[in-house]
């Protein structure tokens, strides 16, 4: 291979070009001025994916799709090449996600899940220590799978007791502190104290409150994409 370069090339122009060929990341060190064991940051990230893991209340239940919250964040995003997968279905309990968690995390590999169960789980008054364990499920496959998970909080009113209320909304952060994951207290703060943000069915929010949901997720979104474009390998050449 090197024989066919010009014997004109004087030897040391010969030398780099050997080393590019046979050594591209030592030619590349020389190059920028790299000393020979300098430690190098490497991005070597993959694309964020996002895949929103909730209810009726991510799934623009009553809307037109393009007026929920999770296809705001979707749009506002994409400029930035970070894709989000709506995986929320209406209706869907803990257990019911808990089932097919591994499934979505196999076909949608994401980086980041954003897991937004359990209100219904409170609605039917279910045991908030099933609830719990299925949120917990669901949070070790995604760690299992490689993703960063963003727990968010429920508050249900006290339908079945102040004692079933509190113990619904301390199992969020319960689970956030055990594994060290970033919290959003509320998805509906702000909002769920105002009949005029929600749809007739009074569960539901209006297209209108839509923003307001977006604004109390997009912080802690914001923090983890930030954390994950830093450099985290160290190659010394």
């Amino acid at each position: 291979m090197l024989s066919s370069i010009p014997n004109s090339i004087a030897k040391p122009t010969q030398m780099i070009i050997a080393t590019a060929l046979m050594f591209p990341a030592l030619a590349y060190a020389a190059a920028s001025g790299i000393q020979s064991g300098q430690p190098v940051q490497t991005a070597l990230h993959k694309q964020e994916r996002i895949l929103v893991y909730g209810d009726s209340l991510s799934a623009a239940y009553g809307l037109n799709p393009a007026e929920g919250w999770v296809s705001l964040m979707a749009k506002q995003l994409k400029p930035r090449g970070v894709e989000v997968i709506n995986a929320s279905v209406s209706g869907e309990t803990s257990i019911g996600g808990a089932a097919r968690i591994k499934a979505d995390l196999a076909l949608q590999k994401p980086t980041i899940v954003l897991l937004a169960l359990g209100a219904n789980d409170g609605l039917r008054g279910l045991p908030v220590t099933a609830m719990q364990k299925n949120l917990e499920a669901i949070t070790l496959a995604s760690l299992k799978a490689g993703a960063r998970v963003i727990m968010v909080g429920m508050q249900i009113p006290p339908n079945y007791g102040i004692e079933y209320t509190q113990h619904f909304s301390a199992a969020y952060s319960t689970l956030a502190t055990r594994y060290k994951l970033p919290l959003i207290p509320f998805l509906l703060d702000g909002i769920a104290d105002k009949l005029e943000l929600f749809q007739t069915d009074r569960l539901h929010p209006a297209a209108i409150a839509q923003p307001r949901i977006l604004q109390n997720v997009m912080p802690t979104i914001e923090q983890i994409l930030k954390k994950n474009s830093q450099p985290t390998q160290k190659v010394k050449l």
